[in-house]
């Protein structure tokens, strides 16, 4: 028997139902049972979820993304691929969104290590982290809140053409990075390779975020590469969450077939003054 059987066989009788209406739902995998099959086969959780998809339920722990999220939209977050490039101030939080959210495969890097003034506002910045890899830290916090999401991150900086091996073969590439140095760069990796972008920058209250795809214009295109008045502002968790918020967003829309809502366009807040607004680039 296949293991693709066995599972299935182990599943059976053990779905149960969500039900949204007489009209409409959703068969539904208990995690107790999914985590049960993962032990007692030895294999990975994504595994175990993804026969789940195909018997066509729904692993529990996604079960408050429905209705937003239909069945086979769901499935599809769960086959796809996204890289993220930066886990610090937007990168750590938008990868806890991808995670819970139920992205199947996330690949994502960063050199760095934490400092005390991370603190303020980055989600895997904690004071038992301080010194220790950025990387390793997102590790952990995947496999605490979604081990079923398969994580390849990796301990380092890339620039230029070290882009094109990262990103390659993802459905999205995400920008977390701070400062904007290598943002250019990063978005022609994501252009020459036609993979869509969905971008975000944060200063004091206010934030930018967009979705680039192959040869549209970014709002990188027309902040240089410095580090802008990032340093100068600072970065409060309000304005990050925010960005977050809308950045995740525009993935899980794309990822799931719905389209995204900012291609070719930027949307710009400052909670200072609560101020918001969608402008074309």
């Amino acid at each position: 028997m296949s293991l693709e059987k066995d599972i299935s066989e182990k599943f059976k009788g053990k779905y149960t139902e969500k039900i949204f209406s007489p009209e409409h739902s959703v068969k539904i995998a208990p995690l107790a049972v999914s985590k049960s099959i993962s032990i007692e086969l030895g294999l990975d959780q994504n595994y175990v979820e993804c026969v789940a998809f195909k018997q066509g339920a729904v692993p529990e722990r996604y079960t408050r993304n429905l209705t937003t999220f239909s069945q086979k939209e769901q499935e599809k977050l769960f086959a796809s691929k996204v890289a993220v490039v930066g886990l610090g101030g937007l990168g750590g939080h938008l990868l806890e969104s991808l995670a819970r959210a139920g992205v199947g495969h996330i690949v994502a890097c960063d050199g760095d290590v934490f400092e005390a003034s991370n603190l303020n506002r980055q989600l895997l910045a904690t004071e038992n982290t301080l010194g220790h890899s950025k990387a390793d830290a997102a590790y952990e916090l995947i496999r605490k809140v979604n081990p079923a999401v398969f994580l390849d991150v990796k301990s380092e900086y890339l620039e230029a053409e070290q882009f094109d091996g990262f990103i390659k073969g993802a459905d999205v590439v995400v920008d977390c990075l701070g400062g904007l140095k290598h943002r250019g760069q990063l978005k022609d990796a994501a252009a020459k390779l036609g993979i869509p972008l969905v971008t975000a920058s944060v200063a004091g209250w206010a934030g930018i975020v967009s979705t680039v795809y192959p040869g549209d214009p970014s709002p990188s295109d027309f902040f240089g590469n410095n580090n802008g008045l990032e340093e100068l502002l600072g970065t409060p968790v309000s304005a990050i969450s925010t960005a977050v918020g809308v950045q995740s967003a525009e993935v899980l829309k794309i990822l799931s077939g719905k389209g995204a809502g900012l291609t070719g366009k930027a949307f710009m807040f400052d909670l200072a003054g609560l101020y918001f607004d969608v402008v074309t680039l």
